[in-house]
């Protein structure tokens, strides 16, 4: 295994990533919607992979950042899908919950890396 597969926060990624995958199998959205979710929750993963490879505290807490800029994306998505009527409350409050957990620890890498 590599490295950044042993990491909790890769490893909630990951899960984050099916639960939107799940999410958009089950609904019906806009192809546009299913690009963007598809893409920004998968970043969150890929982006944590590759900082992890990266040598330098600066490279590294580049891509932990960007991991977490992905993850807000992902939730404002949701948000509006919510607003929208095409996932419930309870699918938002799901999907906030474990957004949160993620970004605090990556806010903690990220800042353990200054």
């Amino acid at each position: 295994m590599f490295e950044f597969q042993h990491l909790e926060v890769y490893k909630k990624a990951k899960q984050f990533y099916s639960g939107c995958q799940s999410c958009l199998r089950n609904g019906q959205f806009e192809k546009y919607v299913i690009n963007q979710l598809g893409r920004s929750s998968l970043s969150v993963a890929l982006n944590i992979a590759e900082g992890s490879g990266k040598f330098s505290n600066a490279d590294r807490r580049n891509y932990f950042t960007i991991a977490r800029a992905s993850l807000f994306e992902c939730i404002a998505t949701l948000d509006i899908l919510c607003d929208e009527g095409q996932i419930t409350e309870y699918e938002l409050e799901k999907f906030q919950k474990e957004a949160d957990v993620l970004s605090r620890m990556l806010f903690t890498m990220i800042r353990n890396l200054r």
